[in-house]
C-alpha cells in the first residue's frame, strides 16, 4: 500500500470516527479486577492433527486411526500432539423424526449402532483408549462449508433440503448435547460458512435447494460484517458447551477467518479463533495466515490463542522437497503460540516431517506456560525479527526472511530487550549448536525464505523489572476503539479484514514506531485512545512508570488524550490532557501489592480517538 493511499484511508476512517456515536464512559471505568474469563482445557495451544488438509471430505475411519497410531508410534502424541480431529465430511444427514444427527457409516463402520442408530462414541472410545483426544467439526449457521464449496464430493449431506442442514442452528443444545455428553468428544471446532455463503441472492441455495438465511459475513465487504450478531451465536454454543462440559474438559475453536471483530471477542468466548482465510499449500497463503496473527501478541494468553489455522508442513510448497519453507512455517507458527495441528496423511510420513513436527525444543517454545506470544520487534523490507519470553525469564528470538532471496538482518541486544553492554549467547533450535554470540549487535545472512530461530541469553535491559511488551499474555484489552477498514477489506499489517487498527506492542496502531513530540521509543503499547488495558501484576511489583502521549501518527489532531493508571480500582496517576505533537509526560506509579494494574487512555468528548503512547511501559520489582 503506498503512503498516499494509507494516509487517505486513514483520514476518512479519522472522519467516520468523528460522525460515530460517543464511546460509553462507563466502558472506561477501572473494572477493579482481571475480567478475562478462562474455560476450557487450552492452558497451552491445542497440538494434534486434522484430517482436512490431507483428506478434506475423502476422509475415513481407517485414514484417521492410521493417522492416530502414526502419533503414537513415532513419539508425536508424548510431545504432546493428543487431538485427533474430524473436519468436515462425517455426516450423512439430520433425521427429520427427531432432529438427531447421522454418522455416515459408510466411512465410520464403527458408528453403526443396533436399530440403525450411529454413535461416535465407539471410535471416540478408541481415540481416548491410546491416550488420544477426539475433536469434531460442525457449523454455527444450518449448512456447512463443503455443501457450498465441496460440490463434487461424494460425501455431502443427503436428502430434503431439512435434512441436508447439519449445521448448529436450530438444534444448538441437541447436537452440543449429542457431541460431548453422549458421545465424549474433547474438542469442537464451529465454522461459519452458513453465516456467509446462503444468503437469498446466492445462486447455490436456488440451484440446490437449500433455505435462505440472512447473510452476517458477506464475504467480498468485510465492512459489513454484523459482529455483534456472530458474536451472540458463538456465546450461545460456549454456553452450550459449558452444560454438556461442565467440568471444562474441553477446547472450543471458533472458525469465522478473522471476520466479525473475531480479535476482540474470541477469547472472552472461544480458546481459539481463526484469524485468517483457509491456508494453502503455497507461500503467499502461509504469509497470509502469518501476517493474520503476528501483530496481535496482546490479544493472546494462557486458554485464549490466536489461531491461524491448520500447519501444512508435507505438502504444496512446504512438502519435503521444500524443508527450508517447512522449517519456517513451523517456527512462526512455533513462535506465534499457535495450534500446532499437523495437517498430513501421518501413514508413513518420511523422516524429514516427522523431525521437523517432532522438534523438541520448538514444540517447548509453543507450549511454554506463560503462554507469551512472541512479539514482532522489527520489520525491515523482507526481514521480520519476533521476541518471545519463556518462564525463568528465558527468551528465544527468530530471524525471517519473506523472500525468494538472499537478506541480511542486523540484531540487537536492545531488539531482544537485553542490555546493549553485555554479552549475548545464542543457541540454535534447529542445528541445535551454539551460534557466535555478541554484544551490541551482530549481522546474519538468511537464505530464501530461511527462519533461524536462537534461543537467547544475556542480561535484561530492565533491571530487576520488565518491559510490558516482553509479558503480552498477562495484558487483557479489555476495552479498544477501532476504525472502519477500506472498501476492499484490505488485509495487512495494520489489521485483519472488517476494521482495523488494535493494541499492539512495540510499534503504535499503524504500526509505525512508537513516537511522541518527535521522541521515539523502541518499546511501549500502542493502541487509539477511548482504550483499557487490564495488567496482571499478581502483587509482584512494587513501581509503575511509562511516558505517555499521542503518537505522532496519528491521525487525529483534534482534542485531548488523557492517560490514567489504576491499581485494583483505584486511581493511582493520571497525565494532564495530553495534544498531538506535545512532548511525552512521565507517568509513575507506586503499585506495591496490587493484583491488576489498569491502563486507560481517554480521548476529550468528541474528538476521533487519538493513537496514544504507552513509552517504555514497564513494571519494577
Amino acid at each position: 500500500m503506498t503512503l498516499l493511499l494509507r494516509n487517505l484511508l486513514l483520514a476518512g476512517a479519522a472522519l467516520a470516527l468523528l460522525a460515530a456515536p460517543a464511546l460509553a464512559q462507563d466502558s472506561l471505568a477501572p473494572a477493579g479486577r482481571w475480567t478475562a474469563p478462562r474455560s476450557g482445557a487450552a492452558s497451552t495451544p491445542p497440538m494434534g492433527w486434522n484430517a482436512w488438509n490431507a483428506f478434506r471430505t475423502e476422509v475415513d475411519e481407517d485414514k484417521v486411526m492410521g493417522s492416530a497410531q502414526a502419533l503414537v508410534d513415532t513419539g508425536l502424541s508424548k510431545l504432546g500432539y493428543v487431538y485427533v480431529n474430524l473436519d468436515d465430511g462425517w455426516w450423512l444427514k439430520r433425521r427429520q423424526a427427531d432432529g438427531r444427527l447421522v454418522i455416515r457409516t459408510a466411512l465410520f463402520p464403527s458408528a453403526a449402532a443396533p436399530g440403525g442408530e450411529t454413535s461416535f462414541k465407539p471410535f471416540v472410545d478408541r481415540l481416548h483408549a491410546m491416550g488420544l483426544k477426539a475433536g469434531l467439526y460442525t457449523d454455527v449457521g444450518r449448512n456447512a462449508c463443503s455443501q457450498a464449496w465441496d460440490l463434487k464430493s461424494p460425501n455431502l449431506p443427503v436428502g430434503t433440503a431439512l435434512e441436508r442442514e447439519v449445521g448448529l442452528e436450530g438444534h444448538l443444545e441437541q447436537d452440543i448435547g449429542l457431541f460431548f455428553s453422549e458421545w465424549g468428544f474433547d474438542y469442537l471446532k464451529v465454522d461459519a460458512c452458513g453465516l456467509a455463503e446462503y444468503g437469498p441472492q446466492a445462486p447455490l441455495v436456488s440451484k440446490l435447494g437449500y433455505r435462505p438465511r440472512p447473510v452476517l459475513i458477506p464475504r467480498k465487504t468485510p465492512q459489513q460484517d454484523r459482529s455483534g450478531e456472530i458474536e451472540q451465536l458463538y456465546r450461545q454454543v460456549a454456553a452450550a458447551i459449558g452444560k454438556a462440559s461442565p467440568d471444562g474438559d474441553h477446547v472450543f475453536s471458533i472458525c469465522t477467518w478473522g471476520r466479525g471483530d473475531v480479535r476482540a471477542w474470541g477469547g472472552q468466548v472461544g480458546n481459539l479463533w481463526r484469524t485468517s482465510p483457509d491456508i494453502n499449500g503455497k507461500w503467499p497463503a502461509m504469509l497470509r495466515s502469518f501476517d493474520s496473527v503476528a501483530t496481535r501478541a496482546l490479544y493472546a494468553r494462557p486458554g485464549a490463542w490466536n489461531d491461524p489455522d491448520m500447519l501444512f508442513v508435507g505438502g504444496g510448497e512446504f512438502d519435503q522437497n521444500h524443508l527450508t519453507e517447512a522449517r519456517s512455517h513451523f517456527s512462526l507458527w512455533a513462535m506465534s503460540s499457535a495450534p500446532l495441528l499437523i495437517g498430513y496423511d501421518l501413514r508413513g510420513a518420511p523422516k524429514a516431517l516427522l523431525d521437523i513436527w517432532g522438534n523438541a525444543d520448538l514444540v517447548a517454545v509453543n507450549q511454554d506456560p506463560l503462554g507469551n506470544q512472541a512479539v514482532l520487534v522489527h520489520h525491515e523490507g523482507d526481514v521480520q525479527v519476533l521476541l518471545k519470553t519463556l518462564s525463568g525469564g528465558r527468551k528465544v528470538v527468530a530471524l525471517f526472511n519473506r523472500s525468494a532471496e538472499p537478506a541480511a538482518v542486523t540484531l540487537t541486544a536492545e531488539q531482544l530487550k537485553l542490555s546493549p553492554d553485555a554479552p549475548v549467547a545464542l543457541r540454535d533450535l534447529w542445528t541445535k549448536t551454539s551460534a557466535q554470540g555478541f554484544t551490541g549487535q551482530a549481522s546474519f545472512d538468511l537464505a530464501p525464505h530461511e527462519t533461524k530461530v536462537f534461543e537467547v541469553a544475556g542480561a535484561p535491559l530492565v533491571k530487576d523489572g520488565v518491559l510490558l511488551s516482553e509479558i503480552p499474555a498477562r495484558i487483557h484489552v479489555a476495552q479498544e476503539s477501532f476504525w472502519p477498514a477500506p472498501e476492499d477489506g484490505f488485509e495487512g499489517p495494520a489489521g485483519p479484514a472488517g476494521r482495523t487498527g488494535g493494541a499492539q506492542a512495540d510499534f503504535s496502531p499503524y504500526r509505525t514506531a512508537l513516537s511522541v513530540g518527535g521522541q521515539v521509543f523502541l518499546h511501549g503499547l500502542g493502541l487509539l485512545a477511548n482504550s483499557r488495558l487490564e495488567v496482571r501484576s499478581a502483587g509482584e511489583f512494587a513501581r509503575f512508570s511509562a511516558s505517555v502521549g499521542v503518537d505522532d501518527a496519528s491521525t487525529s489532531r483534534a482534542g485531548t488524550v488523557r492517560f490514567l493508571v489504576y491499581g485494583d480500582g483505584r486511581l493511582l496517576a493520571q497525565s494532564k490532557p495530553m495534544r498531538a505533537g506535545a512532548k511525552p509526560a512521565q507517568l509513575t506509579a507506586s503499585i506495591k501489592g496490587v493484583q491488576v494494574v489498569e491502563l486507560v487512555a481517554k480521548a476529550s468528548d468528541g474528538a476521533a480517538p487519538a493513537a496514544a503512547t504507552w513509552g517504555q511501559a514497564r513494571m519494577i520489582r
